[in-house]
């Protein structure tokens, strides 16, 4: 019986939650996890974690890391020549420096630095869009800083998660072995669509009763996934690279990437999330010591973020340079995965990721916010002047 409650009540709260998120003006994400502490364990008691439950969560955090590899547009990144992409790796740098040293100065390690370094491309995206900002030197400079520290973080981390378990010897190896075995899929896979396109056809039309486009995606995501665990690699580094190749392979994917968003972001992905919040022991941040934690944790994510655009990007008002590093501070889905893999092999204790969790809170919803009262959304003809 209790399972069939907590089935119910997530089945229910994933469709009325994103139509409240869009009243309120929240992030839908930030609403499940809010769910999720008030009907976990920790709150009213409402849903207890389950097998089933679990198990949905887990594809949810695999269809997660999927997208987020398959969201990343290749043409729109070559588009912007070598300048605009080592501006973006050098804002990386600094972000990374910046983070290992405040990680050190409140005491934590290496993988604390990765987890300030993330930000969230799945926040950015929308609100440049929002904004009108996307093709502005601007919104180019945030999308491919964000693009590259997500991707940069999850190699970072899964490697140090790698020696962290195995210690340095030849597992550590296993890394380059599937990038190698995907680097090999990805030059058949273009060769097969080179000499034999109408093949790929199918895949691509928002016709086809038997969805052969999503059974594509979902089988190529699975093999790259038992790939990732025959060579004990973490399973969600697999899944973000096997989005990546897909995106890589297809830069015209016709409402490919709207269903399979739908059908992923339609349930499994708000299991997640829930889940993520069911999880949260909201008594834990109600202690002295734990809360002021979180405000310092709070505190460096932001100044990480803030600080390297203020060197880089030069030439613009300083609201709009501030914007970027304002916007960049935003995390939610990769900073709260990777901190579930923290605590997974025992890089981290739940109070810790608990205070990960409401960082991820703060800054979604405050950074976007922020965001448009720096660089306010532009009209229509403004937007024009100001493409590269």
């Amino acid at each position: 019986m209790e399972q069939a409650t907590s089935i119910i009540l997530i089945a229910v709260a994933a469709f009325l939650l994103p139509l409240i998120a869009g009243r309120i003006r929240l992030s839908a994400v930030t609403l499940e996890i809010l769910f999720g502490i008030l009907v976990g364990p920790f709150a009213l008691k409402l849903v207890e974690p389950t097998d089933l439950l679990t198990f949905l969560a887990e594809f949810g955090f695999l269809l997660l890391m999927f997208l987020s590899g398959f969201e990343i547009d290749f043409a729109g990144m070559e588009k912007q020549g070598p300048r605009q992409l080592a501006q973006g790796f050098l804002t990386f740098l600094l972000t990374l420096g910046l983070s290992y040293w405040l990680a050190h100065f409140l005491g934590y390690g290496v993988f604390v630095t990765f987890l300030l370094a993330t930000t969230s491309v799945g926040l950015v995206v929308p609100i440049l869009r929002n904004t009108r900002r996307t093709a502005t030197r601007l919104g180019q400079f945030i999308l491919i800083s964000a693009l590259m520290a997500d991707f940069l973080t999850l190699v970072g981390i899964t490697v140090f998660a790698l020696i962290h378990e195995h210690g340095l010897g030849l597992r550590v190896m296993n890394i380059p072995i599937l990038f190698l075995l995907i680097v090999i899929s990805l030059g058949i896979i273009r060769r097969i669509v080179w000499w034999h396109p109408e093949w790929f056809e199918r895949l691509f039309s928002s016709n086809d009763p038997s969805e052969m486009g999503i059974r594509a995606s979902l089988a190529f995501m699975f093999v790259i996934v038992g790939l990732s665990y025959a060579l004990e690699v973490e399973p969600i580094l697999g899944a973000f690279l096997a989005g990546t190749v897909f995106a890589f392979i297809f830069r015209n994917r016709g409402s490919l990437e709207q269903q399979l968003s739908g059908f992923s972001y339609g349930f499994l992905i708000p299991v997640f999330f829930i889940n993520v919040g069911l999880s949260f022991d909201l008594a834990v941040l109600l202690e002295p010591g734990i809360l002021l934690l979180s405000l310092e944790l709070i505190g460096a994510a932001v100044v990480v973020k803030v600080l390297p655009p203020l060197f880089i990007l030069r030439g613009l008002p300083f609201r709009e340079t501030l914007s970027a590093g304002v916007l960049l501070s935003a995390r939610l889905s990769l900073v709260i995965a990777v901190a579930t893999l923290g605590v997974r092999i025992g890089l981290m204790g739940q109070e810790l990721r608990s205070s990960i969790i409401l960082l991820a809170l703060v800054t979604s919803t405050f950074a976007p916010t922020l965001f448009r009262f720096l660089a306010p959304p532009l009209p229509a003809e403004r937007k024009k002047l100001e493409l590269l």
